[in-house]
């Protein structure tokens, strides 16, 4: 089995390394979506362009990439799904054709969880919606979703399922620090908010 783990972790990079935000972006004539806002090319950032629909575009392909990459995986064995669940998402945020600076992850942690637990993804949507509807920070709302999910899995999932969202949950808490600090001062960008 080991020796499967790397190609499926490499399909798995690759796969959501795709930059779908910017991508869509440029298609769409509205130039370099990583020039305004954040500079990040998940959809939060998309949305500052104006364009709703484009950045739900983003969010649903950011996801899929993910979702698609454990399915894919998985249809060989249930281990190697994990494998390039995590692939997908670390190739989202360090995509190495836009020189290693991609996303948040937050749309292809998703996608991952759908994935491999989707019961525990609908506890995500749910805590997500309910801290934006309620603060209109998506920051704050992925983060607050991304301590409930470990928690979640461990008691709904697989010990391995829930140990590789400990570690991307560390990871999307490290890749929204300048987000967490905006919040502490009070000048996060709210949701909606043209950049």
């Amino acid at each position: 089995m080991t020796y499967s783990l790397i190609p499926a972790l490499v399909f798995g990079y690759l796969l959501g390394s795709i930059p779908f935000g910017l991508l869509l972006t440029r298609a769409a004539g509205l130039g370099d979506v990583r020039k305004i806002g954040s500079g990040n090319i998940g959809a939060t950032n998309v949305l500052r362009t104006g364009n709703k629909g484009l950045a739900a575009a983003t969010l649903l392909l950011d996801a899929l990439k993910g979702t698609a990459a454990v399915l894919v995986a998985g249809h060989f064995a249930p281990d190697l799904a994990i494998w390039a669940g995590l692939g997908a998402f670390l190739g989202h945020l360090f995509p190495v054709w836009l020189g290693f600076k991609g996303g948040k992850g937050v749309a292809t942690y998703l996608g991952v969880l759908i994935g491999l637990a989707w019961q525990v993804a609908l506890i995500f949507a749910v805590v997500w919606l309910v801290v934006a509807f309620l603060f209109r920070f998506s920051s704050l709302a992925a983060l607050t979703a991304a301590v409930v999910v470990p928690i979640a899995l461990y008691v709904l999932s697989t010990p391995q399922i829930a140990g590789l969202f400990v570690v991307m949950s560390i990871i999307v808490f490290i890749k929204h620090r300048e987000n967490i600090s905006r919040l502490l001062a009070g000048t996060e960008g709210k949701i909606g908010a043209k950049g």
